[in-house]
């Protein structure tokens, strides 16, 4: 056993995650009781193209903990070939093993809706993989990642059986996500399926705002990535931003189109929502209203999203120019290569009556030399001059808006080059900075002066590093 989260498994009842049958259960080597595992048949689009069934080439749900009147899905990935495999070898690797269950983890502390991630296993298995796909496969260590939710049902389950015209099925897997994910929805029928098809798009809309409050790039937004319940699920090739650029995607696939790219996160979201529509129609028959909902996530998205940004600039009410202040200091941060994380964050300290001392701040966390920044110093200023402007419409105290907007920028968040140190640790068999970082980011919004040597801008090494600034789904 790496590392298990001892939270989870305390929410989950779980008694000790030390001894050696945890340690088989979460491997696949021992089964619970009357337990059945199933791995999930879905198809999907991926990068905007029907890839037709698809399905868990290497999930296997073990069966379901209840817990307070609710149950949990316990799964474990990279236990092995599943009938969905279609013919590799179902295993995972460390390194992807690793990511997923500091990412999960991370995520689900910062607030932002999520699978978990109960323990990382090794298997003592060598995998073969091609990092890159370049043509230069490795083997690599096995491990298993044991995953948890509600449900670990997706957009392409829905999309699967209405391509198969399998119209009873549908109907059956409808009636089951309504009735054990939203029972608060009210109606019959055609109502009841747009609602909840509307209440889908919020919970998708609402996500992915906290994706972008984080500064959180997925890589690989296909529909068979998508849950059903709004969650963030299947952590592989993300990546957070460093220096603020809506045109950065972590995937090396997605290198030529940036179709997944942190400022088109949004919209490939309705467009997976369509899709959703799409497989939902034959339950709904309705086009004006499925068009209508999408107006709506479009709609409110929008709102929401600028609502956001307020709020991690310390605004609370919405005025006439805040989403030209908001758009102006991105353009500033792009031009200027600003890491998002450290400025969000410095940023409660500005002093309104003392907007030019905040340069210091700014330029400390800037990529860019000196050269450039002087030259856009002046705009800069000029920025933070209005910004100064724009609080003293604010009714809030320093004081409350500083807790205010370090409740919502986080300090600490699991930066590319932090993974990688842990997984390149971790393949000496020294597990400690999984563990540290895993510590570290249950608290992501608290100062832990004693954790400080992480609150820092990306170091020049990870610039270019595979696993740092490239990553592809290989896993």
């Amino acid at each position: 056993m790496v590392i298990a989260s001892k939270d989870l498994g305390k929410s989950l009842d779980l008694d000790d995650m030390a001894s050696e049958e945890f340690l088989h259960l979460m491997t696949g080597k021992k089964l619970a009781a009357k337990s059945t595992p199933y791995a999930m048949c879905y198809g999907g689009h991926q990068f905007g193209h029907w890839a037709g069934q698809l399905g868990d080439g290497r999930a296997i749900n073990l069966g379901e903990v209840n817990h307070d009147g609710k149950s949990w899905v316990l799964q474990l990935k990279g236990a092995g070939p599943t009938p969905y495999s279609r013919g590799a070898d179902g295993r995972a690797v460390l390194r992807s093993s690793v990511r997923e269950f500091l990412c999960s983890e991370s995520m689900f502390y910062l607030g932002v809706s999520t699978t978990r991630a109960l323990s990382l296993a090794l298997t003592g298995d060598k995998v073969l993989r091609d990092v890159l796909y370049d043509g230069n496969p490795i083997y690599e260590k096995g491990a298993i990642v044991c995953r948890v939710s509600e449900s670990f049902i997706r957009i392409g389950n829905f999309e699967l059986l209405s391509a198969r015209k399998d119209l009873d099925s549908l109907k059956i897997l409808a009636d089951f996500t309504i009735r054990h994910f939203y029972p608060n929805l009210k109606g019959q029928g055609k109502d009841l399926y747009l609602s909840f098809f509307r209440a889908v798009a919020a919970r998708t809309a609402s996500m992915i705002i906290d994706w972008q409050r984080v500064g959180f790039v997925h890589g690989v937004m296909n529909t068979d990535n998508m849950s059903i319940l709004g969650q963030t699920i299947d952590y592989g090739p993300y990546g957070w931003l460093e220096n603020y650029d809506e045109e950065w995607t972590p995937n090396t696939t997605d290198q030529e189109h940036r179709r997944y790219r942190f400022g088109n996160q949004g919209s490939v979201a309705l467009w997976n929502l369509t899709q959703l529509a799409n497989a939902l129609y034959p339950l709904i028959e309705d086009v004006p209203a499925l068009e209508k909902s999408l107006d709506e996530y479009r709609t409110n998205y929008l709102k929401d999203y600028h609502k956001m940004l307020n709020t991690k600039i310390g605004l609370t009410k919405m005025k006439g120019n805040d989403e030209k202040l908001n758009k102006d200091l991105h353009d500033l941060m792009i031009h200027t290569q600003t890491d998002m994380t450290i400025f969000y964050r410095q940023l409660s300290l500005f002093e309104v009556d003392k907007p030019s001392e905040h340069l210091r701040l700014v330029k400390d966390a800037c990529y860019i030399g000196d050269v450039v920044f002087n030259e856009n110093k002046e705009a800069w200023l000029n920025w933070l001059v209005r910004y100064a402007c724009r609080l003293t419409e604010e009714s809030k105290q320093e004081d409350e808006r500083r807790a205010n907007m370090n409740g919502v920028n986080p300090k600490y968040v699991l930066r590319n080059y932090m993974a990688q140190l842990a997984i390149e640790d971790a393949d000496k068999e020294n597990y400690d900075l999984i563990h540290e970082l895993h510590e570290l980011l249950k608290n992501p919004y608290d100062e832990q002066p004693e954790m400080q040597k992480w609150f820092a801008m990306r170091p020049s090494w990870a610039l270019n590093k595979v696993g740092c600034s490239q990553l592809s789904c290989s896993s």
